[in-house]
This record gives C-alpha cells, sequence and structure tokens, in this order.
C-alpha cells in the first residue's frame, strides 16, 4: 500500500481486539446465531481504526458487527488476512498490496477505497518551503512504494528532478538534479515522526503523523502536501480474492463509503485524511 524486509520493525507490537457492540447488551453480542454477522478487520491505529470504528455504526445497523484488530506494522495486517485470522484489513493502499502479495504470492485484493493519506513534507524548525536551506537533511519513508511518492513530491515541489524513465519504484538513485545539495535519508516509516526533530524536514505518511501528533504532541508545519486530485493511494479494504463480493464484506464496504463515515473523516483530520469515494 513491496519488499517491505527493509522497511518494517519487527511484526507485531500491539494486537488488541476489541469488540465493537454499539448500541447492543452484552448478551445480545452471540454472533451468527443472534443473525449478526461478525466481520474479524485488522487496521493501524491511526487514522483507520477511528474510521473504521466510526463505520463499525453504521454496519451494525445492517447486521454486521465489526470486531477490531490493532497492529502498528505494515507486514503482519496482510500475513493475518492470508492466514484466515482475519476477514479483511484496512491500512494499506494498492500499490503496496499489490507489491507486498506479489512478493509474497499473496492472493489478497481490494474490496473498495475509503480515504487517502495526502504524504506531506513536515518541518518542526521551518515554516514555509522558501525556508529549507542547501544541505538540508531530509528523511523519506524506506519502503518501496511510498519512497517513491515521497520522492514525487519533493520533484513536484522544484526540490529534485528524477530520471524520465522513474516510475512507481523510483529510488533516490533516481535522482538526477538536486539544487539544494539536500541530504536525503531512508528510514523506517514509523520511526520518521520520532526522529523529526532532528532533522530539518521529513516527507512522513499521514497515519504516523497524526499518531505521533496524537501521542507525542508533535507540533510540526507543512511544507507540502501531495494532491489529492487522481491520487492512486487511496487507503482501502482488502480481502482474501474471492471474498469481495461476501454479503457482509459489501455492508461494510457501503459503511465505510458512507455519508456518515465522509462527514466523521472530513470533520476530524483537517485535510490530513480525505474521503477517497
Amino acid at each position: 500500500m513491496k519488499s517491505p524486509s527493509r522497511s518494517l520493525l519487527t511484526p507485531l507490537l500491539l494486537s488488541v481486539t476489541l469488540l465493537l457492540t454499539a448500541c447492543q447488551k452484552p448478551e445480545a453480542s452471540s454472533g451468527e446465531s443472534s443473525g449478526v454477522r461478525t466481520l474479524k478487520v485488522g487496521v493501524n491505529p491511526v487514522p483507520h481504526g477511528e474510521i473504521l470504528r466510526a463505520a463499525a455504526a453504521v454496519a451494525l445497523r445492517e447486521g454486521v458487527r465489526v470486531d477490531v484488530v490493532e497492529f502498528t506494522d505494515y507486514v503482519q495486517p496482510n500475513i493475518a488476512l492470508s492466514d484466515k485470522q482475519l476477514d479483511a484489513n484496512y491500512f494499506q493502499h494498492v500499490p503496496y498490496l499489490e507489491r507486498f502479495a506479489g512478493d509474497r504470492k499473496l492472493a489478497l485484493t481490494s474490496a473498495g477505497p475509503v480515504h487517502l493519506e495526502p504524504l506531506a513534507l513536515y518541518s518542526t524548525k521551518y515554516r514555509q518551503l522558501a525556508e529549507l536551506p542547501e544541505g538540508a537533511q531530509v528523511t523519506l519513508p524506506a519502503d518501496p512504494s511510498n519512497l517513491a511518492r515521497a520522492l514525487r513530491l519533493l520533484e513536484a515541489q522544484g526540490l529534485l528532478r528524477l530520471r524520465e524513465d522513474a516510475g512507481a519504484t523510483a529510488t533516490v538513485r533516481d535522482v538526477v538534479g538536486n539544487p539544494r545539495k539536500l541530504d536525503l535519508r531512508e528510514i523506517d516509516a514509523e520511526q520518521q515522526p520520532r526522529t523529526l526533530e532532528d532533522v530539518a524536514a521529513a516527507v512522513i505518511n499521514g497515519n504516523y503523523f497524526l499518531e505521533a501528533q496524537k501521542h507525542l504532541k508533535l507540533d510540526a508545519k507543512v511544507l507540502a502536501r501531495e494532491a489529492a486530485r487522481e491520487n492512486p493511494y487511496a487507503n482501502v479494504l482488502a480481502v482474501r480474492q474471492g471474498d469481495e463480493q461476501r454479503p457482509e464484506v459489501r455492508t461494510l464496504v457501503k459503511a465505510l463509503q458512507s455519508d456518515e463515515v465522509r462527514r466523521y473523516i472530513e470533520s476530524t483530520y483537517g485535510g490530513a485524511v480525505v474521503p477517497a469515494f
């Protein structure tokens, strides 16, 4: 949403299952026996877990209960889905999903888009892009699909020039122009918010920045943000191939793409997360 071996931390740091019972009483939570179908869905906590919880109340009205399983990495949610420990996951974009599934030969696919987290260049030291000095150290997410996005963002701002044939897997080796002589450093995406105060700027995945903002009280300025229009990096609900049309999966997709969830996203994240439906 890739060849994750160099970019992701030790698999699972946290796996907490939270049963969303909405307005039901505990004794009514009998799953299939009460006529309510249950889906176990893996997420990263922010914003995916928050958005999924907003959608869960909508889905429950249509007879589908959602069990939320939280992960703090980008590897285990797909492994757990493939191993049938989950019914779905929601944490990644399609380029990542396709690369990960292709590398690991997993039969996973998208059931539908939900939101976009525009990648952004953040800084705690500078308030606008023009202030970024020559030789500034800038960190980039190390996973291949998001590394290419980060390089494209810097190129769009005139900070870099990439080889003409550099595609969706562009790396720093494809940089052929660097007028400000930026010191580009690749680090694990989940570590970038923690190291932001030590560098001039960082191109950070939206979910990691939001989580750091929430838990670390990170205060940073947005120097540049990826355009949302015609952006291929919408985060999706992923399922095993063949499960896309399961009635309960379609119900959950409908809930995730509902007007209630749209309003929740638009009122909660201040443009750092936008609806993709």
